[in-house]
């Protein structure tokens, strides 16, 4: 199984007093998104995408479907417990989902990298960056049985990785 982890891009702070949760993308991040889509479309099949509800996760996802157009005709799912910076709350979230299937999310640092060092069970990774993609292989056969260490970090993609399109 595999538990695919794509993190917000860059988001915009130029309003102090806007709630975290409405903040949206700064030009970087909707640069990055797309080009993420692009390079990722090279890698996998479109699939479902659990995303958060915070603006700039939409606004992720809104940019990886452009530059993966494929990927906006398969149908997304906004997930209230994505919006969460604590690992355990996404683990507890993951355990709870039915069948043997591939889990791809969208959401937040430093949940993200804390859970993929804690699915490891090595400081695999210090930090996943904006826009900063993860794919985990997870030795279980359904998500109930996520345990520490049972993954490994197979594949990692970062947005400066990547060269901007001509």
């Amino acid at each position: 199984m595999h538990l695919r982890l794509l993190r917000h891009a860059k988001s915009d702070w130029g309003n102090a007093a806007q709630a975290d949760r409405e903040r949206g993308l700064n030009t970087r991040g909707h640069r990055a998104a797309p080009n993420m889509g692009r390079a990722l479309s090279r890698r996998l099949a479109p699939q479902t995408i659990h995303v958060s509800p915070a603006q700039r996760a939409q606004l992720t996802l809104a940019g990886l479907c452009e530059g993966w157009p494929e990927m906006a005709a398969v149908p997304h799912l906004t997930t209230e417990n994505l919006y969460s910076f604590s690992y355990r709350d996404l683990v507890d979230w993951i355990v709870k989902q039915p069948g043997a299937q591939d889990l791809f999310l969208v959401g937040h640092n430093p949940a993200f990298t804390d859970l993929i060092n804690w699915c490891c069970a090595d400081n695999v990774i210090s930090h996943l960056p904006t826009a900063g993609y993860a794919e985990l292989v997870v030795t279980i056969e359904q998500w109930s049985a996520l345990e520490p260490g049972c993954g490994e970090l197979v594949y990692s993609l970062f947005p400066r990785e990547l060269q901007e399109p001509q």
